[in-house]
């Protein structure tokens, strides 16, 4: 099973392992590992040189786009919008069980269905932060679970702290959390590059009393 040498992620296959480096790593990667992957030709120059100018342009672009959103959506509501897409790359791990099922978030259905909090390569244990805002509401939100201090949304069905059946958990590294307010950053990298430690670890556990 191929890890990633930057980060120490492990994947199923090398296809899987490339696509984070590309995805992740582009910045950190050697000349060898930008050779092998297809984004440095032998003389060094990069794809980046060839097609600086349409890069910028989509920056542009890509900028005017997020500054209308922010403008004319997150500024007219007081929850916590994600923003600064990249300015923050962080890992954690996640356990969901409900009622005695436990989610396996590496099936295509979890993977990469958000930019700003997501789970990649087909790796379940290691959710991703790449933006600034991410509360847990809204990360469980992307992958189709509602949560708040108290309750569970899962599959169409809501499991309350208050009903007697149930006893419910949501905390954040052991802590209990507001999911609306709590931002998510995860685990930073090392100097190095490397990751040593998992981060933040979120559990949210629905456990039926009666």
């Amino acid at each position: 099973m191929p890890d990633c040498d930057y980060c120490g992620e492990s994947f199923g296959n090398e296809t899987a392992r490339d696509k984070h480096l590309k995805a992740e790593h582009a910045d950190e990667l050697g000349r060898i590992d930008r050779r092998r992957l297809g984004m440095e030709d032998e003389d060094g120059s990069t794809l980046g040189d060839a097609a600086g100018p349409i890069a910028l342009g989509a920056i542009v672009l890509f900028a005017v786009a997020i500054i209308g959103y922010l403008v004319f959506f997150a500024g007219s509501g007081g929850a916590t919008t994600p923003h600064n897409l990249g300015g923050v790359h962080g890992h954690g791990t996640i356990n969901v069980t409900v009622v005695g099922e436990s989610l396996d978030f590496s099936q295509g259905e979890y993977q990469v269905q958000d930019r700003y909090w997501h789970f990649e390569g087909g790796n379940g244990r290691f959710w991703h932060v790449h933006g600034e805002g991410v509360t847990l509401a809204y990360a469980l939100d992307t992958i189709g679970i509602g949560v708040t201090d108290n309750s569970v949304t899962y599959q169409g069905t809501t499991y309350e702290d208050s009903d007697p059946q149930y006893d419910v958990e949501v905390t954040v590294g052991g802590e209990d959390v507001d999911p609306s307010s709590y931002v998510l950053r995860g685990n930073s990298r090392t100097p190095s590059g490397r990751q040593t430690a998992a981060g933040a670890h979120i559990r949210i556990i629905v456990t039926r009393t009666g």
